[in-house]
C-alpha cells in the first residue's frame, strides 16, 4: 500500500483537535468515515467518498468532503514543490 501512496497528510492544529474529538465520541460510523476519507486523500485527494467539493468565495483554494449532515472535512491540495494535504479541519461546515 506505501507504494501507491501519492500525497504527504499534514495536520493543523484544529484538525487534530477535531479528530481527537471524533475519534473520542462514541459515533464509530463517523469515525470510519473520518479514517477511509484520510486513506483516499494519501491517492486521490481530488475524488472519493464524501463527495469533494472545491470550495469558493472566501475559502476559494480549499476543498472539502463531507463526513455527516453537519461535519465536514477540511483540506488544501499542494502540488508543488512536492505533493501534500493539509488538513485545516473536520468538525463543522466550513467555519
Amino acid at each position: 500500500m506505501s507504494s501507491s501512496i501519492k500525497y504527504q497528510i499534514i495536520f493543523e492544529k484544529k484538525a487534530l483537535k477535531d479528530i481527537k474529538k471524533i475519534s473520542f465520541s462514541g459515533r464509530k460510523s463517523d469515525k470510519n468515515r473520518l479514517e477511509n476519507c484520510l486513506e483516499e486523500l494519501k491517492v486521490h485527494p481530488y475524488s472519493g467518498s464524501g463527495k469533494p467539493e472545491k470550495l469558493k468565495f472566501e475559502l476559494s483554494g480549499l476543498w472539502s468532503r463531507r463526513l455527516n449532515k453537519k461535519d465536514r472535512l477540511i483540506y488544501e491540495i499542494i502540488e508543488k514543490p512536492y505533493k501534500k494535504v493539509v488538513v485545516i479541519s473536520a468538525l463543522g461546515h466550513y467555519e
